[in-house]
């Protein structure tokens, strides 16, 4: 595997997070670097997806990736072996979320001349990751269907703060107890302007929808 850079993101001060956010999203609209957060449970596909996506768009875009774990890198040096994408890896240190001043550090870090765009792949946790403002342009939730169709309703949060929602895995509908339009509408109830896209990573289906939905918000 290549050896990965790795950042250790300090603890910022969470005061104002809000207003540092939306100054970080007006800096990057303006150096045209389109910032994607990606959002789910541990286990729900974020790095498959990732990968998927990134594949049907690197040969028309200059991608970079901010990979954050509690530990370990192994998510990071997976994307850098298998894309194009610029990757850095960012410890957290023990915290569940990143905020606006750690997504700085991280970019800062990584460095995004020529990076038309990134994607923060948050922590996996449905709860705090929720509840910051990282200055991205675009939230994205995945949900995976071994996880149940019942995650909308016991982490509205979540929900309510995406625009692309994901129901992965969709390969395995078969097996598990998943009732895809009940929880279809029950996003759509909470945020009424969340776009939901049904998708298998691992089987490269619906992926290359989700990139024409990117293509199409990039360049409007």
């Amino acid at each position: 595997m290549n050896d990965i850079d790795i950042l250790l993101v300090k603890e910022s001060i969470f005061d104002n997070n809000n207003e540092r956010a939306s100054l970080l999203r007006d800096e990057l609209k303006k150096k045209k670097l389109f910032f994607v957060n990606v959002m789910s449970s541990p286990g729900a596909g974020k790095t498959t997806t990732l990968i998927s996506l990134i594949k049907k768009l690197e040969d028309r875009y200059n991608i970079a990736v901010m990979e954050a774990d509690i530990d370990s890198d192994f998510d990071a040096k997976r994307i850098k072996s298998e894309t194009k994408a610029r990757v850095i890896q960012l410890h957290t240190g023990g915290m569940c979320h990143l905020d606006s001043d750690m997504t700085r550090q991280g970019m800062e870090k990584m460095g995004i001349e020529g990076i038309d765009l990134c994607f923060l792949e948050n922590i996996g946790n449905l709860v705090c990751p929720a509840e910051f403002d990282t200055g991205a342009h675009l939230n994205m939730v995945i949900l995976s269907v071994p996880e149940g169709d019942d995650k909308p309703v016991k982490y509205p949060l979540m929900f309510q703060v995406a625009d692309l929602v994901l129901i992965n895995k969709i390969d395995t509908l078969p097996i598990f107890d998943f009732n895809i339009e009940e929880c279809s509408r029950v996003i759509l109830k909470r945020n009424p302007n969340a776009k939901i896209f049904k998708v298998s990573a691992l089987k490269d289906e619906g992926i290359d929808i989700l990139a024409n939905e990117f293509v199409r918000r990039m360049e409007k």
